[in-house]
């Protein structure tokens, strides 16, 4: 009895390092729209976010429906994690780090805050070390990095002190380049890898209304003159090439897409998804509204248009075609979809279960960790996590549940 019992134990330690991680954040501010998440096809949830103030602590505004979001997430069976940042929520890190009170309150908070609500982890998504995010936001080109890493090498330290070796997860969002230093992306971040368990790209937003041309939002590859140099290749190239290894990388995927407004008719050139914009961001989907950046001090859509929407507004018919007037479009460079509507002009740069599975399964085959999703409630019947599920045939796009990577 004894001797299958090992066995069988040997067994689960095989299933759990084969799987792949399969991790979504999780918008407390949309938590109303999480009634068709299936939580047990993810592995981890990243609950966003915990916004840093100048002292060091940090304010998590829903943290009365924490217990909700927790049950949530632990009832699929995934780990939960709190992120702390974002877009509008990185303005201090880098006075933070430079302060030694503040500094410490920081990861005093987030090891308490770990352990008084059962979490599995912090993801960190600093938007960005050493370089310029939302205006608002400070940052020092010579010292964030480093800074940084110190950082980082502290918490894993209380964690470990806290809550035994390994036993909470570190993760970060990252950019397409690795960190900044100097003003240039660093050529060695592998001291990072050696305490975050991973770094998720954020391989979108990578084109949009602020480009001259209109372009892919999510690229697989780029092409050589056309948009913006950046791609979820080039960016998996870029970390490795600095020496994070890819089993601890996970490859960001946008389950949404961005509108923008052409200056003429793109039929005229229905090849090409480059061609001039204008300057402004149409409204996108029914949860899309006007809202006020203070740091800009303008007030502006967003343009975007979550899968959902697009499936349920009548935009597509199907997963791979489009209603009239808008006309669809697939570009076998950037490996992504677009839509195009002749009588107002705007242009629509998304995904789609194909050009996900391409980039899952390319994910799986550099050998990376698994995929990242932004955001869970964007999904329509699960249409793009059961393709970003399929990672090579070494997920699951079939239904079953994933186990995670980790014993953690």
């Amino acid at each position: 009895m004894y001797r299958l019992s090992a066995i069988l134990l040997g067994l689960a330690q095989v299933s759990l390092a084969a799987g792949p991680v399969i991790l979504g954040y999780y918008p407390s501010w949309k938590r109303a729209k999480m009634d068709g998440v299936d939580f047990s096809k993810y592995t981890h949830m990243n609950i966003a976010f915990g916004i840093p103030l100048q002292d060091g602590t940090f304010n998590f505004e829903d943290q009365w429906a924490l217990p909700q979001i927790l049950s949530q997430i632990h009832g699929g069976g995934a780990k939960a994690l709190l992120s702390i940042g974002g877009w509008t929520g990185s303005n201090f890190f880098s006075d933070i780090l430079k302060n030694d009170n503040a500094r410490n309150t920081m990861l005093t908070s987030m090891v308490n805050y770990v352990k008084n609500n059962n979490l599995d982890g912090i993801d960190i998504d600093w938007e960005y070390p050493g370089r310029q995010g939302n205006t608002c936001n400070v940052y020092d080109a010579q010292n964030d990095m480093p800074n940084f890493l110190k950082l980082l090498q502290d918490l894993r330290s209380k964690f470990d002190a806290s809550f035994g070796p390994s036993n909470k997860l570190i993760t970060l969002a990252v950019r397409a380049q690795p960190f900044d230093i100097y003003n240039s992306p660093s050529n060695d971040v592998s001291a990072f890898a050696k305490v975050v368990d991973y770094a998720n790209i954020m391989a979108y937003d990578i084109n949009g209304p602020w480009m001259s041309d209109t372009g892919p939002n999510a690229p697989f590859n780029y092409e050589a003159g056309k948009g913006t140099p950046l791609s979820l290749v080039s960016a998996i190239d870029a970390w490795t090439g600095a020496g994070w290894p890819a089993k601890q990388l996970v490859a960001g995927l946008g389950f949404y897409g961005r509108s923008t407004v052409a200056q003429q008719d793109m039929t005229r050139d229905m090849q090409n998804q480059y061609q001039p914009q204008l300057h402004e961001v149409p409204l996108g989907d029914s949860e899309d509204a006007p809202w006020y950046d203070a740091c800009a001090r303008s007030t502006s859509a967003s343009g975007t248009w979550q899968w959902k929407s697009l499936r349920g507004q009548g935009i597509l018919t199907s997963s791979n075609s489009a209603a009239a007037p808008w006309i669809r479009q697939w570009d076998s460079v950037t490996q992504t979809p677009w839509l195009f509507n002749p009588s107002t002009k705007i242009f629509l740069s998304y995904d789609d279960p194909d050009s996900i599975r391409i980039k899952s399964d390319y994910a799986a085959s550099r050998g990376l960790g698994g995929v990242m999703i932004w955001s869970v409630n964007m999904d329509h019947n699960s249409e793009l996590v059961d393709a970003a599920r399929s990672f090579g045939g070494k997920g699951a796009d079939n239904g079953t549940t994933i186990t995670p990577t980790h014993t953690y």
